[in-house]
């Protein structure tokens, strides 16, 4: 299940969840974690008082874009936030990993981000994280599905669709030396085949 589909009616079920850590606060003695994945955002709250010592450990020891793995029970919250569509619950973290640490970003991992377009080139895997262009991959494979299912149902063969490429110089030469090459043997070709006419 993904962090951002929880909802009201998850309440009591324990479930499993995997993301990156957007934000961890420490409130009256509570742990407050903001996990993150493709979905969206839920909080997840490790009790200092009923949670295993370790869980509570690596809890304090997490930072911004961790990713983890946690498993817990389904809550409501005492105070639903209404803006996020998993505000009106939250997970009761009974079991805590962390698969991967992170350093510190160059910048924050949010919409709206202000950091130079330098800067987000030079770190576009973490820029491709943020939400607002997770939402431009999503309509992008939509766009990409209705077209391809379109051009199925007209019974068009799919040969070859390069995705996500990126051409660089070498690649460009290699191409051209294969296309000089290709034209120079089917030269050759003719010549042997004209020559062998002849004779």
């Amino acid at each position: 299940m993904y962090a951002g589909r929880v909802r009201s009616e998850h309440i009591g079920t324990t479930i499993t969840l995997k993301g990156w850590v957007s934000r961890r606060r420490n409130l009256g003695g509570l742990i407050f974690i903001d996990l993150r994945d493709r979905e969206g955002l839920m909080q997840l709250v490790v009790n200092p008082e009923n949670a295993d010592a370790n869980v509570v450990e690596t809890a304090e020891s997490l930072r911004s874009e961790f990713v983890i793995e946690v498993t817990g029970t389904v809550e409501a919250r005492e105070q639903a936030n209404d803006n996020l569509p998993t505000g009106a619950v939250e997970l009761k973290v009974e079991d805590l990993k962390v698969l991967n640490t992170a350093k510190t970003t160059p910048f924050e991992i949010k919409d709206g981000v202000e950091a130079s377009d330098d800067t987000r080139m030079r770190y576009r895997y973490l820029d491709l994280r943020r939400p607002e262009m997770l939402e431009n991959f999503k309509l992008r494979a939509k766009v990409t599905h209705a077209i391809r299912n379109y051009l199925d149902d007209l019974e068009f063969i799919d040969v070859e669709t390069p995705m996500l490429t990126n051409l660089h110089q070498k690649v460009l030469v290699i191409t051209w030396f294969q296309a000089v090459l290709a034209k120079v043997t089917f030269m050759l070709f003719r010549k042997v085949l004209k020559s062998l006419n002849n004779y």
